[in-house]
Parts: C-alpha cells; sequence; structure tokens
C-alpha cells in the first residue's frame, strides 16, 4: 500500500512540475542558442505559417532555417506550443508538420543545385 502511495505522489509531482521544466528547458536551451535572433522577421513568419496554419517557405527561408539548426527549431516549436495562445492546437499534427518542414528544408539543402 506504502508503493502506492509513493507511485501517486511521483505522478503528482511529474504532472505538476514537467511541464514547468520543460518550459524551463526549452527557454534554456533558446538562450544557449541565441536561437531568437538567428532568422529574420519574414522568415520567422513564413516557417510559423507553415507549421502553425498553411503556407510554404521560400528557398531563401529554408536555408536560413538550416541554418537556425535543428536544436533550436525543436525548441521554438514546442516553446510555442506550451504557450497557452495556442493550447487549442493539436501537439501531434504540429510537431509532424513542424518534422516534415525541417525535413524538406534538409532535402532542398542537399539536392544539387541545377546551375553547378
Amino acid at each position: 500500500m506504502a508503493s502506492l502511495n509513493v507511485y501517486s505522489v511521483l505522478v503528482v509531482l511529474f504532472l505538476t512540475y514537467g511541464p514547468v521544466m520543460a518550459t524551463k528547458e526549452n527557454d534554456y536551451i533558446i538562450k544557449e542558442n541565441n536561437c531568437e535572433t538567428k532568422m529574420g522577421l519574414p522568415c520567422v513568419l513564413e516557417a510559423f505559417t507553415t507549421i502553425f496554419k498553411t503556407g510554404s517557405i521560400s528557398n531563401k527561408c529554408y536555408g536560413k532555417l538550416v541554418v537556425l539548426g535543428k536544436v533550436c527549431h525543436s525548441a521554438l516549436i514546442k516553446r510555442t506550443l506550451e504557450n497557452p495562445l495556442f493550447k487549442d492546437l493539436n501537439p501531434v499534427i504540429i510537431i509532424a508538420k513542424s518534422i516534415q518542414t525541417w525535413n524538406n528544408c534538409l532535402a532542398l539543402i542537399d539536392s544539387p543545385s541545377p546551375f553547378a
């Protein structure tokens, strides 16, 4: 019976502090990697619209997203999903669109130029 109580306490602690720890971790990653300063506003808006709504990213912004890096890209997406303004969005769909967008960027960057 005591183990059930310990388990219950651990579950409550995880549910209470888990999201707070995740937010702090993403904020730390974003700050340490200067993620918010690596892309200009036009490319940020293109990426945001593509992932959180419907849109497409220009080739120029694909390159800037790759320079931003996967760590920053993931941390920014996760932090945005933690924002109460986006609570009605399905995180599974957003993460899938984020991964698809990242993979599209890599495929475009890795493909040979027709002008080479």
